[in-house]
């Protein structure tokens, strides 16, 4: 009589057990955490872990090559099936970012850089191309900024561009999606969030607040943790 009031105890737990990991809806990030491997349009599929599959890739690349994902990101055009399954096409170059081996890449300039951190406020390194041309146009945007700097190829009369790289930090919020250049005051901006760290951050002195830059994003990162939605494997 024990030994059956025993199994159908563990019988119950284990049910009881399984309910409760089917009903949970989102898991929180840690080191361990993978994401799903694939490419992504927007940031939107990289909040939902939810990239499109090598599987639905539409090309003639062999994927079981190790070079697949730079051979498919050095090519023009990113050709897909979605969701239901429609063919679908885009520039690779609009693409976000894609995930390898559980690893999250975002683009970044003219490449795809590894996220080194993830978390509330992410960071990560980028190489970023720039283009100077002995002719500047001063009425086209800002030319301190690389981003609105005016690239002229090649013309008899303007002669040949010159390319330039520079290695730089970046921070990603991981609400909006937003990038930021690894500055003071975009720590401070992204630390708002957190009323109490924010005010302990600016009660600091200048000099104080650099030197702690990462410590306080590592801080914001504890406190404030992400989530993913749960995948059905069935």
């Amino acid at each position: 009589m024990r030994r059956t009031i025993g199994i159908l105890y563990i019988l119950l737990l284990s049910f009881s057990l399984a309910a409760q990991v089917g009903s949970q809806t989102s898991v929180k990030y840690s080191p361990d955490f993978k994401f799903e491997d694939g490419f992504y349009l927007n940031f939107s599929m990289v909040k939902q872990n939810s990239p499109i599959p090598v599987a639905r890739i539409i090309t003639n690349l062999d994927r079981s090559s190790s070079d697949f994902y730079t051979n498919l990101l050095n090519e023009k055009l990113f050709t897909y099936f979605d969701g239901n399954g429609v063919k679908q096409q885009t520039s690779t170059s609009k693409l976000w970012g894609f995930s390898r081996n559980g690893v999250l890449y975002i683009k970044m300039s003219e490449g795809f850089h590894r996220i080194t951190i993830v978390g509330g406020i992410c960071h990560f390194v980028a190489t970023i191309v720039s283009y100077e041309n002995p002719y500047y146009d001063p009425y086209f945007g800002n030319p301190y900024s690389y981003s609105s700097r005016r690239y002229m190829p090649y013309s008899s009369t303007q002669g040949r561009a010159t390319k330039n790289q520079e290695v730089s930090q970046f921070l990603l919020d991981f609400e909006t999606g937003e990038t930021y250049e690894y500055e003071l005051k975009a720590v401070e901006i992204l630390l708002m969030k957190d009323t109490q760290l924010y005010d302990e951050y600016m009660a600091l002195k200048k000099k104080k607040k650099k030197q702690l830059k990462f410590y306080y994003i590592r801080k914001f990162n504890e406190r404030n943790p992400i989530y993913f939605p749960v995948k059905n494997k069935f």
